[in-house]
């Protein structure tokens, strides 16, 4: 089979592998039909994520058919269409007993597939733990509506949640990537009084507009003024940072009010400071990640229920074949790509 594979740091390449195998009684074998390309995995590409294991084939955002489960699964079977987890979790250590799957102690635990096991951005792929990493998908939902319920769209609605966010609230959301826009939908669900979108790209910023017409945006320049303007406590009650930039970071506390919540979504390609003298009595409190993506099931009935809809972020389809295209028009940021889906 075709599998997009991380040789080296920099090298990713479409190499011919063998079909994936059973190895334990809770595995699955899903046939893959729709992946897509995360940041994550340009991170992996440029040496950004060191427990990444060479020679794995890579993608962690993926819908298909189960081809194929072990003795011990009783929650899919073949035939059916499902998402696929981001997280490997075992659904019995005391993290996940706790909702805290990224921290899963079985040595697959947290974010395995595409970085530390074989991915997705392949014809077939094997799930461990497959009745905690798959979940159906509901007959009256696509696979280019269920395609981010795995990561992206489980990683803003992990965001969300562990932000607290109440109807009083204002809310900033640093970043208008894919991440960003699948947190802007999520926190939208709490129904915050107001919510404020920063980017750096006007065009991300006018497709917020044209979507989330009652979001306000803003760029970088004078954000923290912005905020406090539009804000009714001195700056934001929750904030969001999505970009994962060192000016991102700084703004995450800059616009935060005192007292807020500042909860860190993005991956840094290094370390941040926090420089403690110039935050001295702002008292906030920090939440970071990786994501608990344990509610792809809810996820999936709000789809289902037209409460949350990704497909506007799918700006480009390619073929498995073609994926080295893909990855150089994402990469780049290309011809206003958002998100790039690819058949398999």
């Amino acid at each position: 089979m075709l599998a997009y594979t991380y040789v080296r740091p920099g090298v990713f390449e479409l190499k011919e592998k063998p079909l994936p195998q059973l190895q334990s009684d809770r595995d699955a074998i899903v046939k893959v039909t729709l992946c897509s390309i995360c940041t994550s995995d340009l991170h992996i590409k440029h040496g950004s994520v060191p427990r990444a294991v060479p020679g794995i084939t890579v993608g962690h955002e993926m819908v298909g058919i189960v081809e194929q489960v072990g003795s011990a699964v009783t929650k899919v079977r073949p035939g059916d269409r499902v998402t696929v987890n981001v997280e490997t979790f075992c659904g019995e250590c005391f993290f996940c007993q706790n909702g805290w799957v990224n921290n899963c102690t079985d040595p697959n635990g947290g974010w395995a597939l595409g970085c530390r096991i074989d991915g997705g951005q392949a014809e077939y792929v094997r799930v461990p733990f497959a009745d905690q990493g798959l979940d159906r998908i509901p007959d009256n939902v696509t696979d280019e509506q269920a395609l981010f319920v795995g990561d992206v769209l489980a990683t803003g609605y992990w965001a969300a949640q562990i932000s607290e966010i109440k109807p009083e609230d204002t809310v900033l959301i640093l970043g208008g990537g894919p991440t960003g826009l699948c947190t802007l939908q999520c926190v939208l669900l709490a129904n915050p009084k107001r919510v404020i979108l920063c980017d750096i790209d006007p065009a991300r910023l006018a497709f917020v507009r044209e979507h989330y017409p009652d979001v306000l945006t803003a760029g970088p320049e004078n954000l923290p003024e912005f905020v406090r303007a539009n804000s009714d406590h001195g700056g934001a009650d929750a904030v969001l940072e999505v970009a994962g930039a060192p000016e991102t970071f700084r703004l995450a506390w800059e616009c935060a009010r005192p007292n807020a919540i500042v909860t860190i979504v993005a991956l840094y390609d290094g370390p941040q400071t926090l420089p403690l003298p110039d935050m001295y009595g702002k008292n906030l409190i920090f939440k970071t990640g990786g994501v608990d993506g344990c509610n792809c099931r809810e996820t999936l009935e709000l789809i289902a229920q037209g409460k949350l809809d990704t497909t506007p972020l799918i700006t480009h389809i390619y073929p498995l074949a073609d994926i080295e295209a893909a990855y150089d028009l994402f990469e780049h940021r290309k011809d206003g790509v958002i998100k790039v889906a690819v058949r398999c």
